[in-house]
C-alpha cells in the first residue's frame, strides 16, 4: 500500500550516490505494479506513531540482503540505517560458493561477477618468503567459486534492488520495547524521539546490536588478536595472480587477494592482550602495520604503500558462542536477529558475511510461508529459522575461533612444526572448503 502523506520528510531516504533521483529501481522499471512488488504497509496513526509491517534495523550487508530476499518473495520492508547514506567505508569481503549461491538466489550474482575477479586458488608462505603449500580451488571442488567483493559496491548493488522508499537513513535506534497496546507489536524509538510500531522486527545491526542486548545476549568476546585491513589501489593495473596469498609468522599473519584489475585487499592479524584504544589516524595505522611487517616479503609492504588512507582500518576480532540452553534463541516473539547481531564470528574461515547471506534467504523463505501461504505463524517461522540455522552457525563460530588461535601461536617450536610438517605434508584443501557447502530451497520469486 502507498504510504500516508502524513509521514515526516525524514522517512524518505536520501538518494544514494549510485542512483540519481531520476532513475528507477529495477522493480519499478519492470512495470510490475507496486501492490504486487511489495506487501509492506506503512501508516502514521493519529498519535504520531508510525506503523510498519516489517522493520529491518541496520542497512549493512545483512540488512540489505534480507530486504532484497524478502522483496523477491513479495514481502516489503523498511530498512532503518543510522548513517546519512550507504556506508562507503570498509574494504572488501571474500565470498565462497555458498555466498554466491545466495547472491544468485536474490538476483545480484551476475551483476557482481562482472566487477570482481574469480580467485583460482591459494598459496601459503612463511615470513621469510618460502612457499609452504599451494592449492587450486577447482582441483578440490569443481563447483567452488571465490571472489573478493568491495563492501561499498555490494551495498550499492543491494540497495538498487529495493524500491526508492525502502531505506530510511539518519534513523538510529534508541530503544526497543514491547508495545503497551493490546496487540503484540514492538515499539521502536529513534534518536530523534520518533516512534515506530512494527509487527515484525529483524535486527541486522551488527556485533554491538542493541536489539540483541535487549533480548539478553552477552556482548561479543574479544579473542586476543586484532587486524589491520586495507585496499591497495593500482590505477594502471595490479600485478598479482588471482589467488589468495597467506603469510604466517610468529603471532602475526598476513594475507592479500586481488579484488579487481586495479585493487588488492590485504590484512595483517596480530596478537594483543587487549583491544587497545580506537585509532582512526591513517598515518598511525599505516606506521603500525609497516612496523609489524618490516622484515616480511616486500610485496606486502608495496600493497600497503599503495593503499589510500581512507581504506585503512584497525579492528579487534570478536565472536559469540551460541551455547545450547544457555544463550538465548535468536527470536523473541516477532523480533529476530540476523548476521553479526546474532552470531559474530572471527574471519578465519571467510564465513561471517556468507552466513549472514544464508540467514537472509532462510528467513525470507520462512516468512513467505507464514505471511503468504499461512502454513505457520510468524512466531513459528522465526523459531524454525533459529532451529535450522543454529546447527550450522555454532560449529562454524567455534571452528573459526580455533583456526585463528592456532594460526596466531607464537611458540617457535610450534611454528616450526606448522611450517615444516603440518602445512607441507598434512593439510588438505577438501576439508578446509567443506563448510562452504550449503543447500536451501529456491526462493519463489514474486
Amino acid at each position: 500500500m502507498m504510504a500516508s502523506q502524513l509521514i515526516p520528510q525524514k522517512w524518505h531516504p536520501t538518494v544514494t550516490p549510485s542512483r540519481r533521483s531520476s532513475e528507477r529501481s529495477p522493480a519499478a522499471a519492470s512495470g510490475v505494479p507496486r501492490s504486487r512488488r511489495s506487501s509492506v504497509r506503512s501508516t502514521v496513526a493519529a498519535s504520531g506513531v508510525r506503523k510498519e509491517d516489517i522493520v529491518i534495523v541496520g542497512g549493512g550487508i545483512a540488512g540489505l540482503a534480507t530486504a532484497v530476499a524478502l522483496q523477491r518473495v513479495g514481502i516489503g520492508s523498511v530498512v532503518l540505517e543510522q548513517a546519512e547514506s550507504l556506508r562507503s567505508g570498509g574494504t572488501s569481503l571474500t565470498f565462497f560458493k555458498n555466498g554466491w549461491k545466495v547472491f544468485d538466489a536474490i538476483g545480484v550474482g551476475d551483476e557482481l561477477r562482472t566487477q570482481f575477479l574469480e580467485i583460482q586458488g591459494m598459496v601459503v608462505k612463511s615470513e621469510d618468503g618460502r612457499e609452504l603449500r599451494s592449492f587450486r580451488f577447482k582441483d578440490e571442488d569443481e563447483s567452488q567459486e571465490v571472489r573478493a567483493v568491495e563492501r561499498r559496491t555490494l551495498l550499492e548493488t543491494l540497495a538498487n534492488r529495493l524500491p526508492p522508499s525502502a531505506i530510511s537513513f539518519s534513523s538510529k535506534l534508541k530503544t526497543i520495547e514491547k508495545s503497551s497496546s493490546h496487540n503484540d507489536d514492538t515499539l521502536l524509538k529513534l534518536e530523534d524521539d520518533s516512534l515506530i510500531s512494527a509487527k515484525i522486527v529483524i535486527a541486522c545491526d551488527g556485533i554491538r546490536s542493541p536489539v540483541a542486548k535487549w533480548m539478553g545476549f552477552p556482548d561479543p568476546r574479544y579473542v586476543g588478536h586484532c587486524a589491520f585491513r586495507g585496499l591497495g589501489v593500482y590505477p594502471n593495473g595490479q600485478p598479482f595472480h588471482p589467488r589468495v596469498t597467506y603469510v604466517y609468522g610468529r603471532g602475526v599473519r598476513a594475507g592479500y587477494v586481488p579484488v579487481s584489475p586495479t585493487k588488492v585487499y590485504w590484512f595483517v592479524c596480530f596478537n594483543s592482550p587487549s583491544p587497545g584504544p580506537k585509532i582512526t589516524d591513517p598515518s598511525i595505522l599505516r606506521q603500525e602495520t609497516e612496523k609489524l611487517l618490516q622484515h616480511w616479503p616486500s610485496e606486502l609492504l608495496s600493497i600497503i604503500k599503495s593503499t589510500p588512507d581512507d581504506t585503512i582500518i584497525r579492528t579487534p576480532l570478536v565472536d559469540r558462542w551460541l551455547w545450547p540452553g544457555i544463550t538465548p534463541p535468536p527470536s523473541s516473539g516477532k523480533v529476530v536477529l540476523v548476521g553479526d547481531a546474532w552470531h559474530p564470528m572471527t574471519p578465519n574461515l571467510g564465513q561471517g558475511a556468507c552466513c549472514a547471506l544464508e540467514d537472509a534467504v532462510v528467513l525470507a523463505k520462512n516468512l513467505a510461508e507464514a505471511m503468504k501461504l499461512g502454513t505457520m505463524t510468524v512466531e513459528d517461522a522465526l523459531r524454525s529459522y533459529g532451529t535450522r540455522r543454529w546447527p550450522r552457525i555454532f560449529p562454524l563460530t567455534v571452528r573459526a575461533n580455533l583456526v585463528g588461535a592456532l594460526l596466531q601461536l607464537d611458540n617457535p617450536l610450534v611454528c616450526s612444526l606448522r611450517n615444516n610438517v603440518i602445512l607441507p605434508k598434512l593439510v588438505r584443501l577438501g576439508p578446509i572448503l567443506e563448510h562452504t557447502n550449503f543447500d536451501f530451497e529456491p526462493l519463489q520469486v514474486q
